[in-house]
C-alpha cells in the first residue's frame, strides 16, 4: 500500500532518518492513491498475530496459546519462537505474512524504530493488512511514533489501537498486565477478551497518542522512584542501617510499592535479575522529557533520574534490570570519596 506525501513530510524532527526513509518508501503523489474505507470487524478475531517475541512478547504469547487461541508468531530471530512453535503456534517468516494471515495482530517491539520497522518497512505488516483487520501495538513509543504508525495501518482501512501495557516479565507471564489503549473503539471491544487473557485491566483512553503518553508518565514515574529508592538503600547502609529492614519498612507503610519488595533484596547483593531492561527505562524516561518538553512542562526529578540511567548504561548494564541504576549511585559515591 502507499501513502500520499504530504503525511511524509509531517514526520516529527525527533524521529531519525532509518525511520524517515522507511515512510519514504510509501510516499507517492495523493492523486495516485484513495485510502479504503475502514471496516468494523464483527466478530471475535479467530486467527491472531503476535510480532516480537522477547522478554514481553514470549509470555504473553505463551498465554494466549494457554488460552487456546489460533496464534501465529514472528520474531527478528526465529530460534526465538521455537518453544512457542513447540506448544502449537504457527510461524511466518515476515510480519507481512502474519498480518496476512492473521484477524488481528499483536505487536510487542523494544523501540520507536523497531516499531516503525516491523510495522511500515519492508515486508512490514502494513503491506498484508487490510480492511476487516486489526493491528493492536503494545510497544512502549512516544505519541509521534505511534500517530504515524496508525495513519499507515488505517490508510490500508485496517483497525489500529495503541496498547502499551503497564507490567514487567512476572505480570507478563501471570497474566496481570494493565493495558493502556487508545485508537479505534470497534478494534478494543473486539480483542477485549484477548487482552484480558493477558491482563488484570485495561483503560480505553480516546484518541491514538494518548495511550503512549499515558504510558511514559507511568514510565517515568517508575524510574524516578527506583532511583530514590537506590539512593534511600544507600544512605541506610552508609548510616549504618540494615538495609533488609528498610525495604521492610518501606513495603509496610504508606509508600509501598511491589517493586520495592521484589527487587530491594537482590539489590542489596548486587544482583539485578532482567525483568525490565534498563536502556527500556532509560529510553522511556527521554521519550517522557521530550513529551513534557512539547508542553512547556519542567521534569527536573525526572530528568536527574535519566542522568543516572545514562551513567549506567555508560557503564555496560543497559540489558541488566532497570534496579542496576542502583550502580550508577554507588560510583558517583566511590568517585567522591576518592577526592
Amino acid at each position: 500500500m502507499l501513502m500520499c506525501s504530504t503525511f511524509c513530510s509531517s514526520i516529527p524532527h525527533h524521529l531519525n532518518l532509518a525511520s524517515m526513509m522507511i515512510m519514504k518508501r510509501f510516499s507517492a503523489p495523493i492523486s495516485s492513491y484513495v485510502s479504503p474505507r475502514a471496516q468494523a470487524i464483527t466478530e471475535p478475531p479467530s486467527r491472531v498475530g503476535f510480532l516480537g517475541i522477547g522478554i514481553m512478547g514470549s509470555p504473553m504469547a505463551h498465554n494466549l496459546l494457554k488460552a487456546g487461541i489460533d496464534l501465529t508468531v514472528w520474531n527478528r530471530t526465529k530460534s526465538k519462537c521455537d518453544p512457542l512453535i513447540s506448544l502449537g503456534a504457527k510461524y511466518k517468516p515476515s510480519p507481512e505474512e502474519v498480518a496476512a494471515s492473521c484477524d488481528v495482530t499483536f505487536a510487542m517491539l523494544a523501540d520507536p524504530q523497531s516499531a516503525l520497522d516491523v510495522a511500515c518497512g519492508k515486508h512490514g505488516a502494513v503491506n498484508g493488512i487490510g480492511p476487516g483487520k486489526g493491528y493492536v501495538d503494545v510497544s512502549t513509543v512516544d505519541g509521534d511514533t505511534s500517530k504515524l504508525i496508525s495513519e499507515r495501518i488505517k490508510s490500508t482501512g485496517a483497525l489500529f489501537l495503541e496498547a502499551p501495557v503497564s507490567g514487567s516479565k512476572k505480570p507478563a507471564e501471570d497474566g496481570q498486565l494493565i493495558f493502556l489503549t487508545a485508537g479505534d473503539k470497534n478494534l478494543y471491544d473486539t480483542v477485549g477478551s484477548l487482552l484480558d487473557i493477558m491482563g488484570k485491566s485495561k483503560f480505553y483512553l480516546g484518541n491514538v497518542g494518548n495511550g503512549a503518553a499515558m504510558k511514559l508518565v507511568v514510565n517515568m514515574i517508575m524510574g524516578s522512584m527506583m532511583a530514590s529508592f537506590s539512593e534511600g538503600l544507600l544512605l541506610s547502609e552508609k548510616v549504618g542501617l540494615d538495609p533488609d529492614v528498610l525495604v521492610q519498612v518501606v513495603s509496610q507503610g504508606a509508600i509501598s510499592a511491589p517493586m520495592y519488595s521484589t527487587k530491594g533484596p537482590s539489590m542489596i547483593q548486587s544482583l539485578y535479575p532482567t525483568a525490565f531492561p534498563l536502556k527500556h527505562q532509560q529510553k522511556d524516561l527521554r521519550l517522557a522529557l521530550g513529551l513534557a518538553e512539547s508542553v512547556s512542562q519542567p521534569t527536573p526529578i525526572a530528568a536527574a533520574a535519566n542522568e543516572l540511567y545514562k551513567v549506567a548504561k555508560s557503564h555496560g548494564l543497559s540489558d541488566q534490570d532497570f534496579s542496576a541504576v542502583i550502580e550508577a549511585l554507588k560510583s558517583k559515591f566511590q568517585h567522591s570519596e576518592t577526592k
